[in-house]
């Protein structure tokens, strides 16, 4: 006897006890049809129907240990979890059908970077699943990430990096632009800076980047100037190295240090969008074109692969033109 048949019977005599007058082969032509179409489980078999979401607390346990950072760890479960509440069924059961019924739901009006990331998300999850022998085989293996149109980057220029500077008021901001402009850093690792941590004779710092890596990074002698003059103006006790301008003084975060950008290029008269990680973006592009080595700029990057290091760069055209007439 299936789950249907059992639940129909247990409801013809639940019903039948309080109304026993009614038709009981019509009562259960009447939930057959009104059960058709439906596959009903029993409280055993619903509670493995819904191991999808505590394998996937199990898989975001494992990746914490891994050290894989808070953000992302945040992104994979928000992305899992919306796989989660779209197939439920038990996770062993899950075919490569499911996925691509969920991946063109899911990600329909979506831009191609992010369908990639939904699908590196299943990808990772589904590989370890099948790693860890939780399922019989991994039904993402056949699923390929989508075609995303390349587009190139276009660098900040020198002129356009030298009205950000004139735009900027207070120390705070033109620190702050200085830093971005000679150091690489990403976003997380500037307001991540504690400023007992920087050697100011070699003018460098340690950070913590992506995957919880340590690197060393390097600034100007501008910069050196600049920061020197904004934390001598500053009265907190903050160890930061950018905090909040209003008390009390906070470690800025990624949001303020956006606004703060964001308001500079407003005043320095750009109708395109200027960003930290466009400074960042810059920064390998300007290195590579003054001739730095590859090697030498995927250190200072904290890229583990140097094909990284080049979607972050922009080879310019004289650059190009130069080496090819050298070797006709």
């Amino acid at each position: 006897m299936n789950c249907n048949d059992e639940l129909i019977i247990k409801c013809i005599g639940k019903i039948s006890l309080e109304f026993p007058e009614l038709d009981q082969l019509k009562l259960r032509r009447i939930l057959e049809e009104a059960f058709y179409g439906y596959d009903v489980l029993s409280k055993e078999t619903a509670l493995v129907a819904s191991d999808i979401e505590e394998k996937i607390q199990i898989y975001l346990a494992v990746k914490k240990l891994d050290g894989l950072s808070r953000k992302t760890l945040d992104s994979y479960e928000l992305n899992l979890m919306s796989f989660a509440n779209f197939i439920r069924k038990p996770i062993a059961t899950v075919t490569t059908m499911d996925i691509r019924m969920y991946l063109a739901v899911r990600c329909k009006n979506l831009k191609g970077t992010t369908t990639n990331t939904h699908i590196s998300t299943l990808k990772s999850f589904f590989g370890w699943l099948s790693n860890e022998e939780y399922i019989p085989k991994d039904p993402t293996k056949k699923i390929k990430h989508t075609k995303e149109p390349k587009r190139l980057r276009h660098a900040l220029t020198e002129e356009e990096i030298e009205l950000l500077r004139q735009a900027c008021k207070t120390d705070r901001e033109k620190a702050l632009i200085e830093f971005l402009v000679s150091s690489g850093a990403r976003l997380s690792e500037v307001i991540g800076v504690n400023k007992d941590k920087i050697n100011w004779y070699e003018m460098s710092l340690n950070v913590i980047g992506k995957g919880n890596k340590e690197r060393k990074i390097y600034f100007s002698i501008k910069a050196k100037i600049l920061l020197q003059k904004y934390l001598s103006a500053r009265k907190d006790e903050c160890p930061a190295l950018f905090v909040t301008g209003k008390y009390p003084h906070q470690r800025m975060g990624s949001r303020s240090v956006e606004r703060e950008i964001n308001n500079i290029a407003i005043r320095a008269g750009f109708d395109k969008s200027i960003y930290p990680h466009l400074f960042r973006h810059s920064f390998a592009t300007h290195k590579l074109n003054s001739g730095m080595p590859l090697v030498i700029l995927q250190k200072l990057m904290g890229h583990d692969s140097p094909e990284t290091t080049l979607v972050y760069s922009e080879i310019s055209e004289e650059n190009i033109k130069h080496e090819y007439k050298k070797f006709q």
